[in-house]
């Protein structure tokens, strides 16, 4: 018995020391990619020795003798903190993600490789001015000098992550730059797939449509008829649009496309005299954050800001004399074409002249443990035909035809990325309204602010359709017709504008801002109904405003959209019946409406009564759409507050949604309302337990600042994914959107990743903020140390002084041409 423990004992030893050896093992070779800023380095193409100086948050301030070594230094700065993030980025929009993760990115591959967005990314390099070509180059010196710097040293591979996945890492192009701003422009529209549901639900019922998906307020439009007289052929489906498992899915869904808040105050309404200006863009949160913040001294002088790793320009942020923000601007700017295939000759297609080929071309998919894949790509003269999976594109596409797509980023040259150079430099709105002339896509709302007025201006390229256009870009069309095809873009004179307006406010919330009739609409659907009214609000309730009064707006946390709804849904139920006993279901919904009437629409999360109001109008918008539209219900994955104010305000008849169809009596709106809620209790009961003033709000709507890859991955998650309780909601200024699916579908999955607020009375007192840390490494301390700034609504210092930089400097690194 005493040898069988002695034996015993050594196993148990021996494992330890195995499992303590492997820990010791993998934490020394992760570490090994941990970058050293206070090292110096010898590089090809600099000019003159160069500074990278970080500051106690992390942001390099850089500053070289020419322009030229800037970007390179930047593209250095981008590739030591962030490689992994840039290399998946970059095989994400060439389609290549196969050769890392096998057969479950197939899908993704396929798509991007149909979009061709890497091939008109190279063809787009030429379409740069001198100044870019001259920086995208540069830049692209700077990644691969620190890709040589790991190789040469043995740097861990660059990033933890390549011990686990494909290590080969390719040297940067140009053109990966370009392609990585087109993405961009991929993931922040999702006007494709509002036709697609359209047509879904006018196919099921011409009136559906104008319920499910109401035109914004404001003068009417003309009423569409419905898809199936437009493309005939088209068979009722219930089925819920298809879901991608795939972590890196560009197509965003439509609750989450480009959503932003930014607006500017002028001089007049300033309490210190100089302009003010509020920016802070909603993407979908991982770990690290898409945003990273830098500073460039640059011969035009001092920028800083939020940049995207692998493309080198600061995106939204200022300079000494200029500032400007960006927010989605929910251009139409995509269109679905049903083609007619030849029935003959399945390789022609339909067109207003006859049949003509399709453009064919084969790709292979390298797949990771698994045969390479090739797929046949299709182009009508419309766009690339795309695939069944794209915006569920099939479930609307009738027999004998495919679906091409119209959109303005499929454009060979494109000069987006000249403009948003140009943009980083103007010294004047004036400057910064000319940058935008040859902006494509993404298109934005861009605010402006100088020290002596305000702007706002669409950049980005808005389609010129025919007045005749069948359906007016709203559902998809015929591609044969002539009426049905794009005639170009419009000029960019025409696209919105707001110069130094009266009331001394300009701003955007993805709201809609213009009212033109189509064919010279921008477009029919917009971001935001709800945001904009508080926003309004705020704006207008002072008479001159602060900083502190601008960063106080951008963590608003009252919901509009809870205040109209649940005085409409609960009129009926507040203070009604005879007190019930302690423990049954009616109990605790008297308990929950005792709360909601005290309640002022504060999304906070220490709070019970958000939660209750999110889990109520949840099961309300379900029990009310359910029985009539099935499972394709599972596509409403938010709540619609104006389909529900229709509802309760039984506009054109909407209050035939609260009878259930398949019932023999007849429900009314407050019993739909009471049975909803019943069901928010029990779902909360659950999982919070029965008493309403534990629930809290954060504890539901957590931020999943996740790993795309790491995050998924058993022990390894507890370390990469960082989650934080955090207020806001759907509707909210502080925008916090909920999943809306799955076992959690309160987590708060897209929000502000950037916030800044720019001073231009005092500028060096501006302040910005990204939602995790400046490096992608998850054992470097800058990971995540700016995540807790950002919780709690702090800032970090915006300063162009380069004193205040170098005196707090954490580390200073120094990059000297090969021949000094």
């Amino acid at each position: 018995m005493v040898t069988a423990f002695r034996w015993l004992l050594r196993i148990f030893a021996a494992l330890v020391l195995v499992m303590v050896t492997s820990i010791a093992l993998a934490y020394y070779f992760a570490a090994r990619s941990l970058p050293n800023y206070n090292a110096t380095y010898r590089i090809d193409g600099i000019t003159a020795p160069v500074e990278i100086v970080r500051d106690t948050a992390d942001v390099p301030h850089i500053f070289g003798r020419t322009d030229a070594d800037v970007f390179e230094a930047l593209g250095f700065a981008h590739a030591q903190d962030r490689l992994w993030q840039m290399v998946m980025l970059r095989r994400t929009v060439q389609g290549s993600l196969s050769e890392v993760f096998g057969l479950e990115t197939v899908k993704t591959d396929e798509l991007m490789r149909t979009l061709d967005l890497y091939g008109l990314a190279t063809r787009s390099v030429a379409a740069q001015d001198d100044r870019t070509r001259a920086a995208l180059a540069a830049y692209a010196k700077g990644v691969n000098a620190w890709i040589e710097v790991v190789n040469a040293q043995s740097r861990g591979r660059g990033a933890p992550e390549f011990f686990l996945f494909r290590n080969e890492i390719s040297y940067w192009q140009p053109a990966d730059s370009v392609a990585i701003l087109k993405l961009m422009a991929l993931r922040s529209t999702a006007q494709a797939e509002a036709e697609v549901m359209r047509a879904r639900l006018s196919v099921l019922s011409e009136t559906w449509p104008r319920d499910l998906m109401p035109d914004v307020p404001g003068p009417g439009v003309a009423a569409l008829p419905p898809y199936a007289a437009l493309v005939p052929g088209v068979k009722r489906s219930y089925a819920a649009l298809g879901e991608s498992a795939d972590p890196f899915w560009p197509l965003p869904r439509f609750a989450s496309a480009g959503a932003s808040n930014a607006w500017a105050a002028a001089p007049a309404r300033s309490a210190a005299g100089g302009s003010l200006l509020a920016n802070d863009p909603h993407l979908d949160f991982s770990a690290p954050s898409l945003w990273y913040l830098a500073r460039l001294e640059l011969a035009s002088g001092g920028v800083i800001g939020a940049t995207i790793p692998g493309i080198p320009a600061v995106l939204a942020g200022r300079n000494a004399r200029f500032g400007w923000g960006i927010s989605a601007a929910w251009v139409d700017d995509q269109d679905l074409r049903m083609e007619e295939v030849n029935p003959a000759d399945p390789g022609r297609y339909r067109t207003s002249d006859g049949w003509k080929p399709f453009a064919t071309r084969a790709s292979i998919i390298e797949v990771k443990d698994a045969q390479p894949i090739t797929v046949t790509l299709r182009r009508t003269d419309n766009g690339p035909v795309l695939p069944d999976d794209a915006y569920d594109v099939g479930s609307v596409t009738p027999p004998g035809h495919v679906a091409a797509l119209s959109w303005t980023a499929l454009d060979p040259a494109d000069a987006s990325m000249t403009s948003a150079i140009r943009l980083m430099q103007a010294g004047s709105i004036a400057e910064g309204i000319a940058a935008g002339e040859g902006f494509v896509a993404p298109a934005q709302n861009v605010t402006m602010a100088d020290q002596t007025g305000i702007a706002m201006a669409t950049f980005g390229a808005i389609p010129a359709r025919d007045a005749a256009t069948l359906g007016q870009g709203r559902l998809p069309a015929l591609g044969w017709m002539p009426a049905n095809r794009w005639q170009g873009r419009q000029p960019y004179a025409g696209n919105p504008r707001f110069l130094n307006p009266a009331g001394g406010i300009v701003g955007n919330t993805n709201n809609k801002i213009a009212d033109g009739a189509f064919p010279h609409h921008v477009s029919f659907t917009w971001g935001d109904t709800q945001r904009v009214q508080r926003w309004t609000r705020l704006m207008q309730e002072r008479e001159v405003h602060t900083r502190e009064s601008f960063i106080a707006a951008q963590l608003d946390t009252v919901s509009p959209a809870a205040r109209t709804i649940l005085p409409l849904i609960a009129a009926d139920l507040w203070f009604t019946g005879e007190a019930a006993p302690a423990g049954t279901p009616e109990r605790l919904r008297q308990r929950a409406l005792e709360v909601l009437a005290e309640w002022d629409g504060d999304m906070n999360e220490h709070l019970p009564e958000p939660l209750i109001y999110a889990a109520w109008v949840r099961a309300l918008q379900s029990r009310l759409i359910r029985d009539e539209l099935g499972p394709l219900a599972d596509s409403f994955t938010h709540i619609e507050p104006l389909f529900i104010e229709r509802v309760f305000r039984d506009i054109d008849g909407a209050a035939r949604w609260c009878d259930v169809m398949q019932s023999a009596a007849t429900e009314s709106c407050t019993d739909i309302a009471r049975m909803a809620l019943d069901d928010a209790l029990l779902e909360l009961s659950e999982r919070y337990g029965p008493n309403v003033e534990s629930w809290r709000w954060g504890d539901a709507h957590q931020a999943t600042q996740d790993h795309p890859v790491l995050g998924r991955m058993p022990v390894l998650k507890w370390i990469v994914n960082i989650r934080q309780s955090t207020s806001g909601g759907d509707h909210t200024l502080d925008r916090g959107l909920t999943a809306g699916t799955g076992p959690e579908p309160y987590l708060n999955v897209n929000g502000a990743g950037y916030r800044g607020v720019y001073d231009f009375a005092d500028p060096d007192s501006s302040v910005f903020v990204i939602s995790t840390g400046q490096s992608g490494h998850p054992l470097s301390r800058h990971y995540d140390d700016l995540s807790a700034l950002w919780r709690r609504g702090e800032y970090a210092p915006m300063s162009l002084d380069p004193a205040l930089a170098r005196a707090g400097a954490t580390g200073i690194t120094r990059l000297d041409p090969t021949g000094g």
